[in-house]
């Protein structure tokens, strides 16, 4: 029994000496390697396993060779502060996101109000259905320097219910006669308010169709002319009856009389360049057609595609589209009839 008991012994001190000499070994070849790379590169599973022997084993300080303790503390303090941080992460960081929609239609308001500030976006944004702060309103607000006004198009569209202006237009009958068209616009909404043929302008017709195109006091405040001789003393005499302020455009510019011009060209194009008067009164009754589908029917661009009139949107269950035919055949009214 001694005997069995010195035996284990043996045994153990000699596997207890190889384990020793084993593990010395090791530690020379760690030594060797060391020396040959003297900072190694840890991935982060050979960090993770280094943290949990640390917290497995109280001895682990002992076998270092490739680093040091200090340095597996940091890791494991680097390890803590990841965990906490990925486990108090909110769902959605920062502040909730608005809309784009919202974004686009700050913008929109500012930029179509330039004397609008952020109260004022604000509100209107609140009776749109939108729960937003003032602040965000101001971030996403257009940026102006100094301070906001209006622009030249709305301080015009502001003073065109005030002002007329006026043109003459030639067209040749089938006899190779010329007749002269006097046009009358307005440029709140390109109405054209007075219209009327003759062969013989003068400058008393041209006075009496002004008095004819605005009785009972409903003259503009201004007018806008070319410098063509037809008008002399007897227009500008009534000009200054009617109250109305003559402005006198600069000689061989047209386009200071744009509105005018345009209106012209859309007389020519659409109606005159497409038929042959036979006389005054013809082509009195041509153009007095054309002004039905002006007004009531053709759409204008500077008007958003309404007409000066006003046209109502027929939607499509009123019915199928039909088709009037307007200028004798040369334009088309299209409306919704019922089944």
């Amino acid at each position: 029994m001694l005997n069995l008991i010195l035996h284990a012994l043996l045994c153990g001190l000699r596997a207890r000496r190889s384990l020793a000499l084993e593990n010395l070994a090791l530690r020379q070849q760690i030594l060797i390697l060391q020396r040959a790379n003297p900072k190694p590169v840890f991935k982060p599973l050979d960090r993770l396993f280094w943290v949990l022997l640390s917290r497995l084993w109280p001895g682990w300080r002992r076998p270092l060779r490739l680093v040091k303790p200090d340095t597996v503390i940091a890791w494991h303090r680097q390890l803590w502060r990841h965990w906490w941080r990925r486990k108090s992460r909110p769902s959605e960081p920062g502040r909730p996101r608005i809309p784009l929609e919202l974004i686009e239609l700050i913008r929109r308001i500012s930029r179509e109000n330039p004397t609008w500030g952020a109260p004022r976006i604000h509100g209107e944004v609140l009776m749109l259905g939108f729960e937003v702060s003032e602040a965000t309103v101001a971030r996403y607000m257009i940026k102006r320097r100094g301070r906001p006004t209006q622009d030249w198009k709305t301080f015009l569209t502001n003073h065109l219910g005030e002002t007329v202006a006026v043109d003459f237009l030639t067209v040749p009958t089938v006899m190779f006669k010329t007749l002269h068209v006097f046009v009358v616009l307005s440029l709140e909404r390109r109405r054209i308010v007075h219209l009327n043929v003759t062969r013989h302008p003068t400058a008393a017709w041209t006075a009496t169709q002004l008095r004819l195109a605005f009785p009972f006091e409903t003259a503009p405040r201004f007018l806008v002319r070319d410098r063509d001789g037809i008008y002399g003393f007897e227009v500008q005499q009534a000009i200054e009856s009617l109250g109305i302020e003559q402005l006198v455009i600069s000689p061989r510019s047209p386009w200071q009389n744009g509105y005018c011009e345009r209106v012209v060209g859309t007389l020519k194009r659409e109606c005159l360049d497409h038929l042959i008067p036979l006389s005054e009164g013809h082509a009195r009754r041509i153009l007095r057609g054309y002004l039905e589908y002006y007004h009531g029917s053709r759409t204008h661009l500077g008007l958003g595609k309404d007409t000066p009139d006003g046209r109502a949107v027929e939607t499509r269950g009123l019915g199928l589209v039909g088709r009037r035919a307007m200028v004798g055949g040369l334009h088309s009214r299209y409306f919704r009839k019922a089944a």
